[in-house]
């Protein structure tokens, strides 16, 4: 059992889609995240693993929110955002173990 009450999900996709993913957690019950922008170092080895071309500039975001719809948050982003989208989105969480200015 998890005893963490917020998961940090983690979501990088190529830029121009992060918005878009954005919305697709919030219909999920995300209630909102920060957009950071970034760029990939990819290798050829990555994108013939993955059956992809990797864009070098990506975009992450950062949703926190409730462990108990974590699941449901990440389905949501796979869906519409996943690696055999135009975005070719990945996403993973982590738990947030402390936190402050969370209601």
């Amino acid at each position: 059992m998890n005893s963490t009450q917020y998961q940090m999900i983690f979501c990088i996709v190529n830029a121009g889609f992060a918005q878009s993913v954005m919305e697709s957690a919030k219909k999920a019950g995300a209630r909102g995240g920060t957009i950071l922008r970034a760029r990939g170092t990819a290798n050829p080895e990555a994108e013939e693993f993955f059956n992809i071309t990797i864009q070098p500039d990506k975009e992450i975001l950062l949703i926190i929110v409730p462990t108990e719809i974590r699941d449901q948050v990440m389905h949501k982003i796979y869906e519409d955002a996943g690696l055999a989208e135009e975005s070719q989105g990945i996403a993973f969480s982590l738990p947030v173990t402390h936190a402050v200015g969370l209601h």
